[in-house]
């Protein structure tokens, strides 16, 4: 390839300088990179069964912020995050077309059928205008090279199963180096654009507060977290014992808004914490962090395997129940109305905060599916609303679950 030529890094759910084999493989191969995101119009539309947003104001703020902050860092490294509104692939073409020597277009791969949808054009988009396409596979503790299947549809259906073979069998790849000087824009007086307002995308304004993260989107954010919980207060040390609690800061990492749309890596959690075990204990709960990220993997690589399968009512095992579709009894338990006080609770916190715990989403589930019997898919789509930290496969995978 040609170094007088440039790469343009679409960025999704990547947003970071550290560990970021988009940025990585850009900077060795081209003068000039084009770090671009795309605010999608079709990610601020209803969801697919019940027509609920699909973007709810937390979160867009959580966005807000990550955005923010990568272009910041992008700036002091001599470069800056080009911002768009359009559809990914149509953006992309208008931008080979206005810069007109465009070698590569890299991004990193995801599973979701929108997202995939998205890639099929701009590799279309790509093939008609002679650009290449560059891909990578980073959102993940374990590489899907490394998976110790022969292939994917190999993959157990049981997370036990799954966890015993990558821990034994796999190997997790080293975290690639940050930057400290990024490759400049083309000299061609781009426009870097503006980031939108909130009130752009949601009419909503936040009634609450993120009450239980302890900050705001963005990668400077999410390594600061990861020094105060590991390194600063020791609280990782204890993490087994509290992380099922459900108010305060520290009881859990809260790293999964941040790993949701990659402003931390799980390769760098998990260097820190072999760093951490290294140089100061390692027990069941150091471990611990590492099997919730092996759950986040897993729940990556089902949705992989089966693709759409995940969000079928029937679920993956083919299994049909006469489910409910109460809209009286689904406003109750979205609005906290059941009742049942923890239920209530959990949920009134959730519309309040965009936040709620691990076991209280266990338990809301539950009583949503069993004790109501209302179509899981419901509450899939207000938790896909509402949660911060929303990753759609492990979403639709814990309810799956859930779902029986």
């Amino acid at each position: 390839m040609s170094t007088s030529r440039t790469v343009i890094c679409l960025l999704r759910n990547d947003l970071r300088l550290h560990d970021n084999e988009v940025f990585h493989w850009a900077q060795r191969n081209a003068e000039h990179i084009v770090p671009l995101y795309c605010f999608d119009p079709g990610h601020y539309l209803g969801t697919a069964n019940y027509n609920l947003p699909r973007t709810g104001p937390f979160r867009l703020r959580f966005l807000l912020d990550s955005i923010q902050d990568l272009r910041t860092s992008l700036i002091q490294r001599g470069s800056t995050l080009v911002v768009r509104r359009g559809r990914p692939e149509e953006v992309v073409g208008d931008l080979i077309k206005q810069l007109g020597s465009v070698s590569a277009v890299a991004f990193h791969e995801e599973v979701v059928p929108e997202d995939q949808q998205v890639e099929r054009g701009v590799r279309d988009i790509c093939s008609q205008m002679k650009v290449k396409v560059h891909t990578c596979w980073g959102s993940t503790l374990y590489h899907r090279d490394d998976l110790p299947f022969n292939h994917l549809s190999r993959l157990p259906d049981v997370y036990t199963q799954f966890r015993k073979a990558v821990e034994t069998q796999g190997r997790v790849r080293p975290v690639l180096p940050t930057v400290d000087q990024l490759k400049p824009l083309p000299l061609s007086g781009l426009d870097e654009g503006p980031i939108p307002p909130q009130k752009t995308w949601s009419r909503q304004t936040l009634l609450g507060t993120l009450a239980r993260l302890p900050c705001s989107g963005g990668e400077t954010q999410a390594l600061a977290r990861l020094q105060h919980y590991f390194w600063d207060t020791d609280a990782v040390a204890t993490y087994k014992e509290t992380r099922n609690g459900l108010i305060g800061l520290d009881y859990s990492t809260k790293f999964s808004p941040w790993l949701a749309i990659g402003c931390i890596s799980p390769r760098y959690i998990y260097q820190q914490i072999k760093k951490y075990e290294s140089e100061r204990t390692a027990n069941q709960s150091t471990y611990w962090v590492v099997f919730e990220l092996l759950w986040r993997d897993y729940f990556k690589f089902v949705g992989a395997k089966y693709g759409a399968r995940l969000f079928d009512i029937k679920g993956l095992q083919d299994k049909s129940i006469p489910w409910k579709k109460d809209m009286n009894l689904f406003n109750a338990w979205k609005e906290g109305r059941t009742g049942v006080p923890f239920v209530d609770a959990n949920m009134r916190e959730l519309a309040l905060t965009g936040f709620m715990s691990n076991r209280g989403r266990q338990n809301v589930a539950s009583f949503l599916t069993k004790d109501l019997g209302l179509d899981w898919r419901m509450g899939a789509e207000w938790f896909h609303y509402l949660l911060v930290r929303l990753v759609t496969r492990s979403n639709y995978g814990n309810w799956l679950y859930r779902r029986g």
